[in-house]
């Protein structure tokens, strides 16, 4: 079992800042792969970034160049730096540990989430 527990959601202005952390714990394997999902209401899941634990990334089309994902192994915790936020980035932002080294794989319902953080960008 891998618990999460999520950090740094909040309200910000178009063009502002944030940085959401995720900690993880319990059966904690040396080959995983961990990062954010996001979803807005009435949209469908989507990957927003990813990090294996050999720091391979990959990231959505979307925040390339505005978002970045980093982890700290001895910590078990990953971070996102989301810079110049838009309204449209604003959902409810999803941890996610997967036991893969590949980080163009996709969650599966043997992977662990989070509860969830609200970001919400508005003027």
């Amino acid at each position: 079992q891998v618990q999460l527990v999520e950090s740094g959601g909040g309200l910000v202005q178009p063009g502002g800042s944030l940085r959401l952390s995720c900690a993880a714990s319990g059966s904690i394997g040396s080959i995983n792969t961990m990062g954010w999902y996001r979803r807005a209401p009435g949209k469908q899941r989507e990957l927003v970034a990813v990090v294996t634990s050999g720091d391979s990334t990959n990231y959505a089309d979307s925040v390339k160049g505005r978002f970045t994902i980093s982890r700290d192994n001895a910590k078990n915790a990953v971070y996102l730096q989301m810079n110049s936020l838009k309204p449209e980035d604003t959902a409810v932002y999803y941890c996610v540990y997967m036991s893969t080294f590949n980080p163009y794989e996709r969650p599966t319902a043997d992977d662990y989430w989070g509860q969830g953080t609200q970001v919400t960008v508005s003027s």
